[in-house]
């Protein structure tokens, strides 16, 4: 197989067009993703909490397809993406796939952010007539996962994950960069040891054309969407939406469950528009202050990306993580992850929320 080299938007990466639509367009069908329209119920964000299952193995291809240096493998995250083998160097590698025709909303954001340590950018870049191919390192599972199983995650492991979840986001923010869609399961472990983090991708990012950050779209998972959202039609802050997102999942890392709970909709939205919400007992005092200076109804009052790094919570030394870990029990329930917020306000009634219901 051939492939012409054309100019790459990134740095890191590179991006190849490929000549065959039988590279990319396969007898696989490769599933575009909806962002508004209806998924399949009942929503995660909003189902009840019960041990993790044994994830279904993807149906594997009839045969393995080769795309330049790479083989690619089963399937996974329901075809939009598949696991590939590097030929050269025999290394694994996640393909993500897109629409061609959307090559540009998903690789300007890479153009537009310098590398960082704590955000995964594609090693390679594929374009094919109707497919968009982009290569990334493999990892070992997500923050999200993590959360699930276990009851909570204690300060020391918490604070030394989250400075790299803080440190990605005030990198994206730096560079006009929203993420909008922020939550744990788009953090992902770099190292079988689980103490690396990266923002997977970015994958719904808005790109600002300058100081300006105000948005007037509402896609974000219903458990991690922050009252201005909920309670307004004008437009509002994406960065200060990001950092009540990030709260959220700060919150879920220390206690164990969502701030904000409610098996109905409607119901959970009121609970976050009030913005009341009940911290778990034995947290440290930094702790319990960094989480209420993000999950702060009033937009203006929140922290900025930049100035969570400077928060005395970040700037304690941890104890080392196996110290951290050693009183750790498995837990029989779960952290769920939501789908967008149109979906969830289109739900009616759900089973019970909440990690220990």
């Amino acid at each position: 197989m051939q492939a012409t080299p054309v100019p790459a938007p990134t740095g890191a990466s590179r991006k190849k067009r490929m000549e065959s639509v039988a590279d990319l367009d396969s007898e696989w069908p490769i599933e575009k993703r909806a962002r508004n329209g209806p998924q399949p119920q009942p929503v995660p964000c909003l189902q009840s909490l019960g041990p993790a299952a044994s994830p279904q193995a993807p149906a594997l291809a009839p045969t393995s397809r080769e795309l330049g240096p790479y083989i690619l493998l089963e399937p996974e995250e329901g075809g939009r993406a598949y696991r590939a083998l590097h030929r050269p160097t025999s290394r694994e590698y996640t393909c993500k796939v897109y629409p061609a025709c959307e090559d540009w909303a998903v690789l300007e954001p890479y153009s537009r952010l310098p590398p960082h340590q704590n955000v995964a950018r594609p090693k390679e870049v594929l374009l094919g007539p109707e497919r968009l191919c982009a290569f990334f390192p493999r990892t070992h599972g997500d923050l999200h996962s993590l959360v699930r199983s276990r009851r909570r995650i204690p300060e020391p492991e918490a604070a030394l994950l989250f400075r790299q979840m803080a440190s990605a986001l005030a990198h994206c923010h730096r560079h006009g960069l929203v993420l909008r869609d922020l939550k744990l399961c788009r953090f992902v472990f770099t190292n079988c040891e689980r103490t690396k983090l990266v923002l997977e991708n970015l994958e719904d990012a808005c790109v600002l054309t300058g100081p300006d950050d105000q948005l007037w779209d509402k896609q974000a998972c219903p458990a991690y969407v922050g009252p201005e959202i909920l309670s307004s039609r004008a437009s509002y802050s994406g960065k200060a939406a990001d950092i009540w997102s990030l709260g959220v999942a700060l919150f879920t890392m220390l206690a164990g469950h969502y701030p904000f709970q409610d098996s109905e909709p409607t119901l959970l939205f009121g609970k976050i528009r009030r913005g009341a919400f009940e911290l778990p007992a034995g947290l440290s005092a930094p702790a319990r202050c960094l989480v209420r200076c993000l999950l702060r109804r009033e937009p203006a009052e929140r922290l900025t990306a930049s100035g969570i790094l400077l928060h005395p919570w970040l700037q304690e030394d941890p104890v080392p993580l196996a110290l951290s870990r050693s009183h750790l029990r498995d837990t029989d329930q779960v952290v769920p992850d939501g789908l967008g917020l149109e979906e969830a306000e289109g739900e009616k009634g759900g089973r019970e929320v909440g990690l220990y219901s």
